[in-house]
This record gives C-alpha cells, structure tokens and sequence, in this order.
C-alpha cells in the first residue's frame, strides 16, 4: 500500500492543477514536459549550491511562470488550450533538455532528496513526507475548489464561457490564474520526481500528462468542461497507480502498460460522453 500512495504521489499532485484546468473547459498537454524540467530546474539549481528551500521557491516560480505563458497566450489570443499546450510541451521538454545538456543533472544529498524517501517499506507508516504533501495539496484544492468564489468561477467557465462572461466573471483573468496555478502543481510534481530519482533527468515523465488527464476523467470531470471533483481526482489517481503497480507485480513489459492507460482513457472518455447524453435526455 505504502508503494502505491508513493507511485500515486507524482500524478495525484499534477491531476489538481489538471483538475482546474479542465474543469474550465481547458487542456494542458504540456504537463509532462513541464515535470521534467522543473526537476532538472530543481538538480540545476542544487548543483549550484542554491540553498534547498529557495530552490523549492524558485522551481515552483518556474512551473508558474510557463503555466502563465500558457494561461496568457489562450486567454488574451483566444488561441484552442490543445495547440499552445502541445507546443509548449515541445519548448519545455527542448528547454530541459539544454538546462540538462541531455544529460542527467546530479546534485550532492540534500534535504529535497529525501521527501519521497521510502521509511520502512514494509510497513504503511511512517508514509514518505510527498505523501503527506500530496494529502495536503488535495484538501487544500477541495476547499478551493468547492468553498471559495474562485472554485465557482471556474465551474461558471467551464459550463459556458459566454455567459459566465456576460455574469460579470473576469474570465481572461481567471483563466491565466488557473493555468498558472495548475504550473504551481506540475512545478511540485517535478520536485517529487526529482527526490524519487535524487537527479534531474529531462527525459522522464514522457506520456505522465496521458496518466494525469486519465485520472482526472477516471475521477468523474467531463472534458468538455463544468464538472469534476478533486476527490474524484484523488481517486482516479489511485486507480491509475494500482494499475501500473499490478502491472510491475505481473511483470508485464512497459507496453502492455501503456496499452492498458490507453484503453482505461477511452473507456473514461466514453462512459463521460454516455454520462453527458444521458443527463440531456
């Protein structure tokens, strides 16, 4: 069990910010390439002797700042979230790659390796401190999503643009919060990506955005928008995570896993469209 909330731990985070995102009415296929760079942001960083708590911030500062980009160039062009996602996953993966000179960055021990070090395997507690942060973020998330004036206006948005406009709702504005806080979530993510492998490495996380967005949908939230739940979210994630970790169990190879969150994607897809054609009948 213990393995499997640490597996969780990477996707569960990044599914919160996806969760905002297309409970919007949005995507962000970047979210992969951006775990990837902000771990190697984290490494580079490290190597240079930045202390570890001001690399936290700067790294999260990073994932913000290309969740804004992001968030700007939809909100202010009114350009589809697919195509400016998609290209910045290439730019994000491109930068990673030339942070990294396409090789993996490996600081000295320092505290940032150890908050997804597993403490007694066999045993469920103590659980790993990206546990517990995960946890956090995830109720944290809840309350905002479902208590606060900023959660409604994302639902408003993602149930009709237009008229959430015409109420009033600054949506441009809220659109480049919500993709930059979902680039907060993807730069945590990449922290705890880099404590699992205690190294930068601007190849991982190739197809994590796949894994998020399934867990997002497994978790209930439409992809045209208007609904979905952080706790649904939490357990999409887990599902995906007891998949993956009964996949390892069974020594299947890595494609068979990948044709499993495949199918798991569109069987999500499908019984959300089902869903959807129900409740306009």
């Amino acid at each position: 069990m213990k393995l499997i909330l640490s597996q969780t731990v990477i996707v569960a985070i990044g599914a919160l910010g996806m969760t905002m995102v297309i409970v919007s009415g949005g995507i962000d296929l970047s979210a992969g390439s951006v775990v990837a760079l902000t771990g190697v942001v984290a490494a580079s960083l490290l190597v240079r002797s930045v202390p570890p708590a001001l690399v936290f911030l700067l790294t999260i500062a990073a994932g913000a700042l290309i969740g804004f980009i992001n968030g700007t160039v939809i909100s202010v062009f009114r350009m589809m979230p697919f195509i400016v996602t998609l290209g910045m996953m290439g730019i994000a993966r491109g930068t990673a790659k030339w942070l990294g000179d396409n090789h993996t960055v490996n600081p000295d021990d320092n505290p940032l390796n150890h908050i997804m070090a597993p403490v007694n395997p066999l045993e469920l507690f103590p659980l790993p401190a990206g546990v517990w942060i995960a946890i956090g973020l995830a109720i944290g998330m809840a309350i905002v999503m479902r208590q606060t004036v900023f959660g409604r206006h994302i639902f408003a948005i993602g149930s009709n643009e237009d008229t959430a406009r015409l109420c009033g709702i600054p949506v441009q504005r809220q659109k480049m919060l919500i993709y930059t806080l979902a680039g907060v979530f993807f730069a945590i993510a990449g922290i705890m990506q880099y404590s699992r492998l205690t190294q930068g490495d601007p190849t991982v996380a190739i197809g994590l955005e796949l894994e998020i967005i399934a867990a997002v949908v497994i978790g209930g939230a439409s992809l045209n928008g208007g609904s979905g739940s952080i706790f649904g979210t939490v357990i999409g994630a887990l599902i995906m995570g007891v998949l993956k970790s009964g996949s390892s169990q069974m020594n299947w190879p890595t494609y068979m896993q990948e044709i499993i969150i495949g199918t798991v994607i569109i069987l999500a897809v499908g019984l959300d469209r089902l869903r959807q054609s129900r409740l306009k009948t």
